[in-house]
């Protein structure tokens, strides 16, 4: 492994006023030394909930209709009643904004949980009160430090399972399975871990969906066995609208190993440059096509935002 100083993808600028951010707290914004559930809460107790991230880019929340619709579809899997609309969230979202006085470079975790058990035992039937709702925003912008190293990756043992296991498809609160990938690839000296799939193909990061570029072409895995994030789907999209071959297909380490370039997507980075799987520097360090990814993408949002104000009452 190389000398690089360990970092995540989610590295951020540090910003002092993170230091007295006000939290959503089931209708109350508090300072977040006050920000407080029960320890009886199910997503304390079980990681019995669900999650997204957001990011605020002048007043608006990149692809919201897109997180709305992955959020409420997971809830309803799930069977936690939310009691809400999309606009009451974005109210939500919208009232911590403005007391935390952000309107843009923010990054928003919205957590949704079954809610506080009248026992502390498993069976959903014991949250009682409804769901416990919390909105954390920071400001924050990524660390442009991951924009020239990149992301050493290690591939670890910890796969993603099956669906009938645990679905990755949910952006659940229980995330240990990726914490213990994150584990092995730090004990490996990478920074984050590359997973497998089920069959031993290349499928994503313990954070992020991860894409490779080979002769021109976009490689992504299937996307059965992983998070079907937001920005995945929207590099996806970018490719096939701009005439740049992609593919959603297995494919193993032999062609990850290879690649011209690798990158990772996801909310809170975009697209993050991968410089080594295993050890193993990825192509020559020029990036064109994740470049060129990620300046159509910023053109995407800038679009959405645009958008979101020519509708708003």
């Amino acid at each position: 492994m190389s000398e690089n100083h360990s970092h995540s993808t989610h590295d951020a600028q540090a910003d002092a006023r993170n230091d007295n951010i006000k939290i959503w707290v089931n209708g109350d914004l508090v300072h977040k030394d006050e920000a407080k559930i029960s320890v009886y809460d199910s997503g304390f107790m079980l990681g019995d909930g669900m999650w997204e991230g957001m990011r605020l880019y002048d007043g608006e929340w990149a692809f919201f209709d897109e997180h709305m619709d992955r959020m409420f579809n997971s809830l309803k899997t799930v069977s936690i009643d939310l009691g809400m609309t999309p606009a009451d969230v974005r109210d939500i979202l919208d009232k911590t904004a403005a007391a935390n006085g952000m309107t843009s470079d923010a990054h928003v975790r919205l957590m949704i949980t079954r809610g506080k058990k009248s026992k502390p035992f498993q069976h959903p039937g014991l949250s009682k009160w409804g769901p416990t709702v919390v909105a954390i925003m920071e400001h924050s912008k990524p660390a442009e430090s991951l924009q020239g190293q990149g992301i050493r990756l290690a591939t670890v043992p910890q796969v993603r399972g099956l669906p009938m296991s645990q679905d990755a498809k949910y952006n659940s609160h229980s995330k240990l399975n990726c914490v213990i990938a994150c584990l092995q690839a730090e004990q490996a000296g990478a920074d984050e871990a590359l997973m497998l799939d089920p069959h031993g193909f290349v499928n994503t990061t313990n954070a992020c969906n991860f894409f490779i570029v080979r002769r021109g072409e976009v490689w992504t895995s299937t996307g059965d066995y992983c998070m079907n994030g937001v920005t995945r789907q929207k590099v996806i999209d970018l490719c096939r609208a701009n005439g740049i071959p992609v593919h959603e297909k297995n494919y193993s380490l032999y062609e990850a190993y290879g690649a011209d370039e690798a990158f990772l997507s996801g909310t809170f980075g975009a697209q993050t440059p991968v410089a080594e799987i295993d050890g193993k520097s990825i192509g020559t360090g020029d990036r064109p096509v994740m470049m060129r990814i990620r300046a159509l993408y910023k053109e995407l949002v800038a679009a959405d935002v645009a958008k979101q104000k020519a509708t708003r009452p």
